[in-house]
């Protein structure tokens, strides 16, 4: 089991895969924003990239954008950073980068030595991705940071 199952994000059954894969396409932003949260919490990640991209840079309502992006980071992995990384690398609007910038400003990772070193480590990875965006942001992330020595 992977720690941010163990935290409460329980894998999808195929039913519940599949509804909230419908439910991504929905008119209301409430029932997309769950949707993006729940696919944000699969263990198929990989599989639904597309879906929860199109999510992150949800044109509609930033609610739905904040939602996914927040699950995608609650996994404390590598690749729900890399999915929002990647779309704040792509965010065409200012709505947009507004709320990915601050889903990843405002994790509570950082408030935590350890979860700070997590995540510097992942963003360390991040940081020869193959993809251009993602790697640029990654490194544009590690050169705000202060040493250790330095934090309050």
């Amino acid at each position: 089991m992977l720690a941010w199952q163990a935290e409460g994000m329980a894998s999808l059954d195929d039913q519940e895969l599949n509804t909230a894969i419908q439910n991504a396409d929905s008119p209301a932003w409430s029932v997309r924003g769950t949707a993006g949260r729940q696919l944000a919490g699969s263990d198929k990640i990989e599989e639904l990239a597309d879906i929860i991209h199109r999510l992150l840079l949800d044109a509609q309502d930033t609610w739905v954008i904040q939602e996914t992006a927040e699950a995608l980071l609650e996994r404390k992995d590598t690749t729900g950073l890399r999915c929002v990384l990647l779309a704040y690398s792509q965010a065409g609007n200012y709505d947009a980068m507004d709320h990915l910038g601050a889903a990843l400003d405002c994790n509570p990772e950082w408030m935590t030595t350890q979860g700070a070193d997590r995540l510097i480590k992942q963003y360390q990875e991040l940081a020869t991705d193959l993809d251009a965006g993602i790697r640029n942001e990654a490194q544009q992330i590690l050169a705000k940071l202060r040493p250790r020595e330095e934090w309050a």
